[in-house]
């Protein structure tokens, strides 16, 4: 079973940095993608960011690209380095596998989610 667990939120000035982490345990097959979503105080999960388990192609919202980079090692771990953080960037940031073959932006195909992390950017 694919366990998700995120680390690294915190709270940070505007135009700072923070990386989060995902650590993962369980098969994940190198068709399958993780992703990263948010979720702002009375708004929707949002996606932010994917990264395909084998051939590591990413995909970025549009109100990230530029600005996060999503990687990850030759091990177990998922990153999200977000740079020049907003205020608006102020969310419960959760990582997420997608345990089956084909891309999704959508939280709905999304099977397993971690517990969260915050992260707090002040202006």
């Amino acid at each position: 079973q694919v366990q998700l667990v995120e680390s690294g939120g915190g709270l940070v000035q505007a135009g700072g940095s923070l990386r989060l982490s995902c650590t993962t345990s369980g098969r994940i097959f190198s068709s399958y993608y993780i992703g990263w979503f948010r979720q702002a105080p009375g708004k929707e999960r949002d996606f932010v960011a994917a990264i395909r388990w084998g051939s590591g192609d990413t995909y970025y919202a549009d109100s990230v690209k530029g600005r996060f980079t999503i990687s990850r090692d030759n091990a177990n771990t998922v990153y999200l380095q977000m740079n020049s953080l907003k205020p608006e960037d102020t969310a419960v940031y959760y990582c997420a596998a997608r345990l089956r073959v084909g891309v999704s932006f959508d939280v709905w195909d999304y099977d397993r989610w971690g517990q969260g992390t915050q992260v707090t950017v002040s202006s």
